[in-house]
């Protein structure tokens, strides 16, 4: 048994809960897999931990960081999943939520199709007082209305409030005096204030943000709760940590009083994941695509950055938080198979997730799914699957085919070769938007494929994007949670300061040293040393006239005459990138100042991936382009830098990579295997 202290990263998905565990004692990195317990995520969690424990050699506790990303949140959101919620906002605001915005994301449907408001309109609630675009009071606030409202509220039986005054980012007292008095009036009833969850410009996003945060506090902190009770029972000296859309971390307190910044916390993972292997593998273009048993998320390195937003949405409601940008789509391996009225082939975005699962997995699924289809072309081992430990019936499978083939009048192998084609198209189609919408040609890039399901397909969907490079790195089906192994505590922090950049650098300045002041003393209450806190700031900044901005990085809070002009032509050449044209004659308008407080965790050296004894090689038919062809199989332990010619099929113990022909894989000093198309046709 080793003694040294021990990290865990847990990513919990809807089919299966990946682990990554580093020994800080050897620098040794371990995966493994267990199945999601959709019920009670915390069950999975835990009985990974456990077996992770006896099956790597530590005690529990010897373990000191849980981080840990969830889509708790993200999941009582898409499905409803609520508490009864309330807004409380200026009087003559009232509609905010149900007005919304009247953009289309459909423009030629005949109807607009909003999602549906997260608290009826009988519960959103004003009262007088009003501030200034620039701070001013100009109606005082009505402390009698806010004590007459809180037993408004109390006799509707509300669990959350949500209070978003008009112009509060630029003046806070308000909002700060009404949400004492709630708290004060409605004990157990959760308050969430706009000033502390966004604080910024733009009324409805503002006061969506702030009600999804409400409305999400007794969920997360129910969840929290349970989880801290069973980790104090059974892994007593662990620090918990939970992942949040910007790709760092937070202590459990603060994940309960602001869940809406889990809002991505799974996917975030692999992005951050993507970010550390960029510098590794030398490769500052990556696409990075992260294919599990339910979904499909995008993310794009480029220069070795991670794309950034201020603004996201959940179900299309708009989410104005920091968070790692991404694309998202319900194809994974999970998804079914089924044919609409048209006579059309479709693949989700519904899934058999963890239960019953695909049919293959015997656990009562009887429709037919992505991975159903690959186990019937040959791609997956029904044998080898999980390492062995959960082997898969290719005759359910079968069986599962027989009513899509029948709706298709093709046979079962043609109708899961279908299945294939539909979802790799779909997959191209969202990497293809991820980079067109920035102004990028993907085949500047090299794909980063991970996730459980994601290597049977990267390489074909590369083909149909003109990528010539595929890079699968080693841990490839548990990356996001490698990801999370090395994330630090990250607090996000804004000022809306709005006027030209030529301007306000002195008023910067001033708004940098109070943000910089509220970022130390937030990793202070974390605990983080000063030596191991880091700043990273951003503008966000726009033309004059503009009704959008763009963030822009900046090396240093330097708001000198010479800091205002290197911002400024970082945000033409950025505005060029995504719109194809710049305008340096029209002035430069500023939004608002970020700043990222970054904690550095401590991080033990990894030690080199131990040599593994490759498997013997065998010979399978696996489905291709001109139908079944006798397949290499090989280990991924047996692959060399002379590399392997496709067709072959590389087998691991928790994903599988199949190369086409016209494809030669190879090992990289990184642990990573490297797919070059050695045909352009």
């Amino acid at each position: 048994m080793s003694t040294a202290p021990i990290r865990i990263a847990v990513d919990i998905g809807g089919t299966f809960t990946d682990i990554e565990i580093l020994d800080a004692a050897t620098g040794e990195i371990h995966q493994m897999k267990t199945p999601s317990t959709p019920s009670d995520p915390s069950i999975g969690l835990l009985t990974g931990i456990r077996e992770a424990s006896e099956r790597f050699g530590f005690s529990l506790d010897q373990v000191q960081y849980l981080l840990h990303g969830t889509t708790i949140a993200t999941n009582a959101v898409l499905e409803r999943k609520l508490p009864l919620g309330a807004v409380v906002t200026t009087a003559g605001f009232e509609d905010v939520m149900q007005i919304g915005r009247h953009g289309r994301t459909d423009v030629y449907a005949i109807t607009a199709s909003p999602p549906p408001a997260l608290v009826k309109r009988r519960l959103s609630f004003g009262v007088p007082e009003r501030m200034g675009a620039d701070g001013r009071i100009i109606t005082a606030l009505d402390e009698q209305a806010v004590e007459a409202l809180a037993g408004a509220l109390d006799q509707a039986g509300v669990k959350s409030v949500a209070v978003c005054f008009i112009n509060a980012y630029a003046n806070a007292a308000h909002e700060r005096r009404a949400g004492e008095i709630l708290r004060a009036l409605l004990p157990g009833v959760e308050v969430s204030l706009s000033c502390d969850i966004s604080p910024e410009l733009r009324e409805y996003e503002r006061m969506s943000t702030t009600l999804l945060n409400a409305l999400l506090v007794p969920v997360v902190k129910t969840y929290t709760d349970r989880l801290a009770g069973k980790l104090k029972e059974e892994v007593p000296q662990t620090q918990v940590y939970l992942v949040q859309s910007n790709g760092g971390v937070a202590g459990l307190p603060k994940a309960g009083r602001e869940p809406a910044r889990l809002l991505l916390s799974g996917p975030s993972g692999g992005a951050a994941a993507a970010r550390r292997l960029s510098a590794a593998l030398d490769e500052p273009n990556l696409v990075a695509v992260d294919m599990g048993g339910t979904s499909f998320d995008v993310s794009v390195v480029h220069d070795g950055v991670v794309s950034m937003v201020n603004e996201g949405d959940v179900d299309g409601l708009p989410v104005r938080l920091p968070m790692i940008e991404m694309r998202t789509i319900g194809a994974g391996g999970g998804s079914i198979a089924w044919v609409d009225d048209g006579g059309r082939l479709r693949i989700g975005p519904h899934s058999a997730g963890a239960e019953p699962g695909p049919a293959c997995y015997g656990r009562g699924g009887e429709r037919l799914t992505v991975t159903d289809a690959n186990l019937l072309l040959g791609r997956l081992d029904g044998s080898s699957f999980m390492g062995g430990r959960m082997g898969l019936d290719r005759d359910a499978a079968g069986r599962a085919a027989v009513d899509v083939a029948g709706k298709l009048k093709l046979s079962p192998e043609a109708t899961a070769a279908g299945v294939i084609a539909v979802t790799n198209s779909s997959l191209a189609t969202a990497i293809r938007l991820s980079l067109f919408e920035k102004g990028m040609d993907p085949e500047d890039f090299a794909l980063l494929s991970f996730g459980g399901a994601g290597g049977v397909h990267a390489c074909e969907v590369a083909h149909e994007l003109g990528m010539n490079k595929v890079i699968f790195p080693a841990h490839a089906s548990t990356l996001s949670a490698w990801g999370i192994l090395w994330s630090d505590i990250t607090h996000d922090l804004a000022s809306t300061q709005i006027g030209l950049l030529a301007d306000i650098g002195p008023s910067l300045a001033d708004r940098a040293v109070g943000l910089a002041r509220d970022g130390d003393r937030l990793l202070a209450e974390d605990g983080v040393a000063a030596a191991n806190r880091a700043f990273e700031w951003a503008l966000d900044l726009r033309y004059q006239g503009q009704a959008f901005d763009l963030r822009v990085q900046l090396p240093e809070a330097d708001f000198s005459p010479e800091g205002i002009a290197k911002a400024a032509a970082a945000f033409h050449a950025l505005h060029r990138q995504r719109f194809s044209y710049d305008e340096p004659s029209v002035p430069v308008e500023v939004v608002a100042l970020r700043l990222s407080a970054i904690g550095r965790l401590a991080k033990p050296t990894p030690a080199p991936a131990s040599g593994a004894v490759a498997g013997a090689e065998k010979i399978r038919p696996v489905y291709g382009r001109g139908g079944f062809v006798e397949t290499r199989v090989v280990a991924r332990e047996a692959v060399t830098a002379e590399g392997v010619a496709g067709p072959a099929v590389v087998e691991e113990v928790y994903t599988a990579t199949y190369l086409p022909a016209g494809w030669t894989i190879r090992s990289h000093t990184t642990g990573a295997l490297v797919a070059e198309r050695t045909q352009r046709h």
